[in-house]
């Protein structure tokens, strides 16, 4: 009995041939730790006020994120590289890194490119980043070089997009550039972040402390800030400081 063989130049008759496997994924980037925070609100020096003395946290920020970055992130980022080449804008200047985190996206621009970055977000038609929602400062005392950060939330109306620009500088020069000529609904948002966090917004049309007194002293949303001992002179009311409170340690 005969049987007929199958073409077969590799000499593999009879076997599969298995499949190649894929190629591993790119490690994920590790988040930046820069401090740690003991307790639950990372106060040093005084009495355990709360209870929770005990814990122990890294301060990390997101890591940047690689491309591809997923959903309508890519041709986003594509797009306004493009259109900052159009302007004789360098992309990887203006922008130090782009996080996607919790599938939000954030470009970090460097400060002084800034009011160029949210003008093309606004004016370009693939873009139209029209409004920008607000802004918020953060305090970051151990991230040196960098311990101050403007964060400002853009909606596309058109698209239905939501975009983040964050924006850092140093504890040492606070200045920031003003987005009041590109957004004027930011007015009164920069004048809270300058009266809590103390960050000076160059070009703001009237910079003045929006919630506290004029001549109050000090950001109290920042982490130094002390916490108690500031006498508030509201119907004879003060915050005892720290060592007078009731402790749990």
């Amino acid at each position: 009995m005969t049987f007929d063989s199958p073409d077969n130049t590799d000499g593999s008759a009879g076997h599969e041939v298995p499949e190649e496997s894929p190629a591993p994924a790119p490690p994920k980037p590790r988040d930046e730790v820069i401090g740690t925070r003991r307790g639950m609100f990372g106060v040093s020096g005084t009495g355990d006020t709360s209870g929770y003395g005990g814990l122990v946290t890294p301060v990390a920020l997101p890591a940047g994120t690689p491309p591809p970055y997923g959903s309508w992130f890519d041709a986003f980022v594509g797009t306004l590289r493009a259109t900052l080449k159009g302007r004789v804008i360098a992309f990887d200047t203006v922008i130090e890194r782009i996080v996607v985190f919790r599938d939000e996206l954030t470009l970090h621009v460097r400060r002084e490119h800034l009011v160029a970055v949210a003008s093309t977000l606004r004016d370009d038609s693939a873009l139209r980043f029209e409004l920008c929602l607000g802004v918020n400062g953060v305090h970051y005392p151990d991230d040196t070089g960098r311990e101050l950060h403007a964060v400002y939330h853009l909606k596309s109306i058109t698209h239905g997009r939501r975009v983040r620009l964050e924006v850092s500088t140093p504890d040492a020069d606070p200045h920031i550039p003003s987005l009041f000529s590109v957004y004027p609904t930011t007015d009164w948002h920069e004048r809270e972040t300058y009266d809590f966090f103390g960050i000076i917004f160059d070009g703001h049309p009237s910079l003045t402390r929006i919630t506290m007194p004029d001549d109050w002293r000090g950001h109290p949303q920042r982490k130094d800030y002390p916490l108690g001992g500031i006498p508030v002179e509201y119907k004879g009311a003060r915050i005892p400081p720290p060592d007078e409170r009731r402790t749990y340690s």
